[in-house]
């Protein structure tokens, strides 16, 4: 669901390749958590035509997370996302 330019800024402020993204979510698959990810606080908010920002609160290492998506012929696509420790959630 990334597009092939997708970046990530991640909570250190370090800037993350899609290719990068792509093999860390592959390694986290091959030895799942059974720990429970909790998100609350959605929001949606339009940016411009079939361009959304969806922002929310993450419950591990609680951080405020931002990814911005956009719907084309095929469907969603991440084009960034970002995550922002929240030091008292």
């Amino acid at each position: 669901m990334t597009a092939p330019d997708f970046w990530e800024t991640g909570a250190s402020g370090r800037r993350y390749s899609r290719a990068y993204v792509l093999a860390a979510l592959d390694e986290r698959y091959k030895a799942p958590s059974a720990e429970e990810w909790e998100t609350s606080d959605f929001r949606c908010q339009e940016l411009a035509a079939a361009v959304y920002l969806l922002t929310y609160l993450g419950s591990q290492r609680p951080a405020r997370r931002a990814t911005i998506w956009q719907q084309g012929a095929d469907g969603w696509t991440i084009l960034y996302h970002r995550g922002t420790v929240v030091q008292d959630p």
